[in-house]
């Protein structure tokens, strides 16, 4: 009888485990998503100069990702990726407001999500009334709103470009650009060094307010994107200038977070993400950051333009490691939907999402091997190839477009050995151009 019992029990046991595999543990996800941000502005990414105590701590209590890619090396492209799931140059002619319902917020309130956006959205362009815009974050499956419309140097000052001079001389007014909360427009010009504060305040005050529901918390910071502002608090505060200021106030908001989340009683159900929308502007000097070790920066396709930090923490579900898998913030999509019991646009032109839940909880390894760099070039494995080089986006100066360089045969980069991309390895090894090539080709034609 006593061996009945414990069989029945064994049985019980395996059954339950069965239904808890089936069945998605639909955390609470908070993303942080802060803009212009290099792969070298972190102290857990390398930074001698700026002191991030709080997200190195979520660092080391969680993953962290070293070939982590933006979907864009600038801020439309990355976001179009992020929040579709779709590779922003295998879109083709589509429109994300044909398809509203098929991005991130909308899928994840079919899911049973409440959704909030803090912060700078740019998925909308730059309406002359946000607030009647299709793509406005409440037609895209938010349910609550307050940030900018997009970057906090648009537009600009009346008869100025966004140069490295108007940089030096501007103040936090000197941008007009308003500040939303819902549709309606509560300040013009936001004060721009109270932004981070401002919306770490909004966020905080949502996770207590929602902690009973779940939810997800798109925390989308402004900074630190050219102009850049600090709270008075922080002001001359870092060794790393004026840009140092500013991020470590993101990093004193990332602790907010993490304070607010577990004074809310729901730690160990929340993951919490970090990463940047692209590399940083640093051809802007003081109000740029940094890539290094990587080359490149903002609007190129060297490594410093993709590959951004990513940091992910769940207490209790995601074991602490350093991850070097291949990934992409369109697979954020994928992976919440994985978590939340989502559905997938998977016949949607271009969507590229993998789920990085299998690596992110057990340990497995990253289902993405290739990344595509837009036109410019594709990596596979541990070699990369470039057709199109250039090393800033735009003259600070005069913010004329700098002319791309081209190259025939494209540059070979190995990035394991040489994440700096200093020695083209192209004329030694044509085979493995010639393999990148066409699997470059079945990349873009692939669904």
């Amino acid at each position: 009888m006593r061996l009945l019992l414990i069989c029945a029990l064994a049985v019980f046991v395996c059954l339950e485990s069965q239904v808890w595999a089936e069945e998605p543990p639909r955390p609470n996800i908070i993303l942080i998503f802060v803009d212009d941000l290099g792969y070298g502005d972190l102290a857990c990414y390398g930074s001698d100069t700026i002191k991030t105590p709080n997200l190195d701590r979520m660092a080391a209590e969680g993953q962290r990702w070293t070939s982590f890619y933006a979907s864009g090396s600038t801020c439309v492209p990355s976001r179009t990726g992020l929040m579709s799931g779709r590779h922003p140059n295998l879109i083709g002619k589509a429109k994300l407001a044909a398809n509203r319902d098929l991005l991130m917020p909308a899928m994840l309130k079919r899911a049973g999500y409440q959704n909030a956006i803090v912060g700078k959205w740019h998925l909308a362009g730059y309406p002359e009334n946000f607030g009647e815009s299709p793509m406005h974050p409440l037609q895209c499956g938010f349910d609550y709103h307050i940030g900018t419309p997009g970057s906090n140097d648009v537009p600009a000052p009346p008869g100025k470009k966004q140069t490295r001079d108007v940089f030096d001389s501007c103040d936090k007014f000197s941008f007009p650009v308003p500040l939303i909360r819902g549709k309606e427009q509560i300040e013009f010009p936001v004060n721009q060094e109270l932004l981070t504060k401002r919306y770490t305040e909004e966020a905080v005050q949502w996770i207590q307010k929602n902690k009973d529901d779940r939810f997800f918390l798109y925390l989308a910071h402004n900074m630190p994107h050219a102009p850049v502002f600090a709270s008075p608090e922080f002001q001359g505060k870092s060794a790393g200038g004026r840009y140092g200021d500013v991020i470590e106030e993101i990093d004193w908001s990332v602790g907010q977070v993490l304070e607010a989340v577990k004074q809310a009683g729901i730690d160990e159900k929340t993951l919490i993400v970090f990463t940047s929308d692209n590399g940083p502007w640093s051809m802007f000097g003081p109000h740029g950051g940094t890539a290094k070790p990587l080359r490149g920066e903002k609007g190129t396709p060297w490594e410093g333009g993709f590959r951004v930090p990513g940091i992910f923490r769940w207490p209790g579900t995601i074991a602490p490691r350093e991850v070097s898998d291949i990934a992409a913030n369109l697979d954020l999509y994928a992976t919440f939907s994985a978590l939340a019991g989502g559905d997938l646009p998977e016949k949607a032109p271009g969507y590229r999402s993998l789920d990085l839940s299998p690596a992110l909880l057990n340990g497995k390894p990253g289902q993405r091997t290739q990344w595509l760099y837009g036109a410019d070039g594709f990596r596979s494995g541990d070699y990369k190839i470039l057709y199109k080089t250039k090393d800033r986006s735009s003259d600070p100066a005069t913010r004329q477009r700098e002319a791309m360089q081209k190259h025939n045969p494209p540059l070979l980069f190995d990035l394991v050995k040489d994440k700096g991309e200093q020695t083209n390895l192209s004329s030694r090894n044509p085979e493995i151009v010639e393999r990148l090539q066409r699997e470059m080709k079945e990349f873009r034609l692939s669904r």
